[in-house]
């Protein structure tokens, strides 16, 4: 099953048709992506920094850095909670790129205080000290869970009186997704502040404060995309610096759809120009939503050329994902996986048609991307990017045996595969050569090994995907999943028992992926963030509906690529 958003699981060779695995929409993707050409076109000789808008962004940018320089300056003076509600507000509306150097000295003048003099917020209400411990474990920096105690009674659970201060259970509940393996008191806080915030929310008479409790019950910033619910922040941001903020932030959505059209103008013409959709006609043709993928794992606005790139290679995973799940043989397949494992033209005459087509592509997109990584950042990475191409098709080709067999394999031999055949580390890894970054003794095994960074957004990816499949009583039981195996191997196991047990295993990899990205590690802020992206992202490419359409998926989409908003 490859990084995507399909309906088709992983061990279907030829039961499902292409019309299955088109289920994408937003009014035809390729339509939708070639129609940006003429869009593009309009804007393609337009500056934002020297027009009137970019002017006034400008303007607006330096206004609202002031603010938050102030906030650094006067540290000991201003409250502390000041600081902190600033840095979760540009966090929220999606403009915090701008200020990640004010955003660090205010929060490492947080963190010196604990570490120093262990302060932290003794006398601070539940909102300020639970907002405090999620903006540093953000920011990489560890800090105990113990600072929640405090609120706890003398019998070791949390205080009945935080019922009634809802601000505070929805920061705590905010704070516990951050937690890591062996943190009881996280797991605590979040079961302990889900139940009260679903009973608030069900007996709530304010409209707006339902809304804004069940936002964050459903949408939890730290396993939310930012750049999908900054709209809904900006109906509920006013007063103050606020104006500011939210000012600049809805300058920047405008300023970024018209960046997104013309990347997405820019793909619509490689992809046309490359032909594979005339060629290929079984395989998915759906540019549009590759783009996505790419969009949000690289959200730096100055990093275009890199999205672009990033796209080429998440199309050929959807690609290649075609090849194995819908047409090919297991000979062909067979065949297929060793010329990509060699990675040269000998066994290329072997090949039928539709394969050396995909091959060449496959060989020339590569080539093409390592030596501009290699031209703008100094190193080849093409040696680990053919491994890399490699272990997606033995993991698909793995699959594909064992569909052939009829073989049911280990649950966990199942999972280890799928792993690699989700295209996740295809999609990270290339993310961490685009972004500059090498090969070190640190981040050697990256291709080979999987570190957590990559093998937990991977796992999220799949069991979220198996989880949709078991439910799906239209599946022919011939797909596959962690839960199918799973209960075969435990024969007194219930479906209801499967799926919480799936369940917990995601909230393990998400605790796992939360460790990775505290400092200190070795990878960049923005890939680490790529990473976390990718697994926000996964609960919207499986929420079908009953038609096994994406409607929440779609409305996020068109919200930010395509409905722009009053300055």
């Amino acid at each position: 099953m490859a990084f995507s958003i399909s309906n088709a699981k992983p061990f279907s060779l030829t039961s499902l048709s292409s019309s299955n695995k088109q289920n994408w929409n937003i009014a035809q993707d390729h339509a939708l992506a070639s129609s940006s050409l003429q869009y593009a076109d309009n804007y393609r000789n337009k500056d934002d920094n020297t027009s009137c808008f970019g002017v006034q962004h400008a303007k607006k940018l330096e206004v609202c850095r002031n603010v938050l320089r102030n906030v650094v300056a006067e540290a000991e003076e201003l409250d502390p909670s000041e600081g902190l509600s600033m840095i979760d507000a540009v966090q929220r509306l999606n403009i915090d790129y701008h200020f990640q150097e004010e955003i660090e000295a205010i929060l490492r003048g947080q963190y010196v205080k604990y570490i120093t003099h262990g302060e932290y917020g003794h006398h601070d209400e539940l909102h300020v000290v639970a907002l405090r411990f999620r903006l540093l474990r953000q920011q990489g920096y560890y800090v105990a869970p113990d600072v929640f105690n405090k609120f706890k009674d003398e019998e070791g659970k949390f205080n009945k009186e935080l019922s009634e201060d809802i601000e505070g259970l929805m920061a705590l509940y905010e704070a516990s997704q951050l937690n890591v393996e062996g943190e009881d008191v996280l797991d605590e806080a979040g079961k302990f502040c889900e139940q009260l915030l679903n009973a608030w929310e069900k007996d709530g008479e304010n409209i707006n404060h339902t809304r804004v409790v069940l936002n964050t019950l459903e949408h939890p910033y730290h396993k939310s995309l930012a750049c999908f619910m900054a709209k809904e922040f900006f109906d509920n941001s006013q007063g103050g610096w606020l104006n500011d903020l939210l000012q600049l932030a809805k300058m920047d959505f405008n300023m970024a759809q018209s960046m997104h059209e013309k990347e997405i103008a820019q793909i619509s013409k490689w992809w046309g120009d490359l032909g594979l959709a005339k060629e290929l006609k079984f395989a998915r043709n759906q540019p549009l939503k590759w783009y996505i993928c790419s969009m949000v794992c690289l959200v730096d606005p100055d990093l275009s050329d890199e999205r672009v790139e990033l796209t080429k290679s998440i199309s050929l995973i959807y690609i290649i994902d075609d090849i194995f799940d819908v047409h090919g043989t297991l000979e062909e397949l067979t065949l297929f996986t060793e010329v990509i494992n060699k990675w040269d033209f000998g066994a290329f005459d072997q090949l039928p048609e539709y394969m050396k087509i995909c091959f060449k592509a496959l060989y020339d997109i590569t080539e093409e991307i390592s030596q501009k990584i290699y031209q703008k950042h100094g190193s080849n990475p093409l040696n680990s990017l053919r491994k890399l191409w490699a272990s997606l098709c033995n993991a698909f080709l793995v699959e594909a045996r064992w569909f052939a067999s009829g073989q049911s394999p280990k649950s966990k031999d199942y999972l280890e595969n799928a792993i690699v055949s989700s295209g996740v580390h295809v999609v990270l890894v290339h993310t961490f050569f685009l972004l500059g970054q090498r090969l070190t003794e640190e981040t050697g095994n990256l291709v080979e090994n999987m570190p957590d960074i990559i093998s937990s957004p991977a796992t999220i990816l799949r069991l979220w995907d198996d989880l949709g499949s078991a439910m799906d009583e239209s599946q022919d039981g011939c797909d596959g999943s962690y839960i199918e195996y799973y209960m075969k191997e435990h024969q007194d196991c219930s479906i209801k028992e499967a799926r919480e047990k799936v369940v917990n295993m995601i909230s393990d990899a998400w605790k796992r992926l939360n460790k990775e990205c505290l400092s200190p590690n070795p990878f960049l802020a923005s890939f680490t963030k790529a990473s976390l992206n990718i697994a926000r992202m996964v609960p919207l490419l499986y929420n079908y509906d009953e038609n096994h359409g994406l409607p929440s998926f779609e409305e996020h989409v068109k919200s930010v690529l395509y409905e722009s908003v009053s300055v």
